[in-house]
């Protein structure tokens, strides 16, 4: 049987950093005017939203209590802070690349999760399911960032 306090741990880690893509795509969709862009943005916070759900309900059935806020500290997730003040600026390419290097993070954030050993295989197919959209939102802006770069 897994280690639930380990597990949980994992679990709440992946929730802070869904929690901070979805702050950081929020921002980015007030920031932009790009209405292709701002769809995107919108529905990438959109799956953090519904990732965060599915981690808060296993920690849950876990008996622990499920992370709320972002993450502030930490070299995997302070990331998001320099794509939250990227967004700033009104330049698609600087904003694409930016969150390119978000998407990054996340990526990371869950191949170091699946690297627990404490997870229940019910567990490992839920962070596996969700690395891949995740995956798939990284490849979209990774798209649209590569596009950006031939037209200029």
């Amino acid at each position: 049987m897994a280690n639930n306090s380990e597990a949980i741990e994992v679990l709440n880690d992946l929730i802070l950093i869904n929690n901070d893509r979805v702050a950081g795509y929020e921002k980015a969709y007030e920031e932009t005017t790009d209405s292709d862009i701002r769809a995107l943005f919108n529905n990438l916070a959109n799956h953090s939203r519904q990732h965060v759900s599915e981690l808060n309900a296993e920690v849950n059935k876990l008996g622990g209590e499920p992370a709320s806020g972002t993450m502030l500290s930490g070299k995997l997730y302070r990331v998001w802070m320099d794509v939250r003040a990227a967004f700033s600026k009104d330049d698609r390419k600087t904003t694409l690349e930016s969150s390119e290097f978000g998407e990054d993070a996340a990526q990371k954030a869950y191949e170091s999760a699946l690297k627990s050993e404490d997870l229940t295989p019910g567990l490992r197919e839920l962070i596996l399911k969700q690395k891949a959209a995740l995956r798939a939102g990284h490849d979209t802006v990774k798209r649209l960032r590569d596009a950006q770069s031939v037209l200029h």
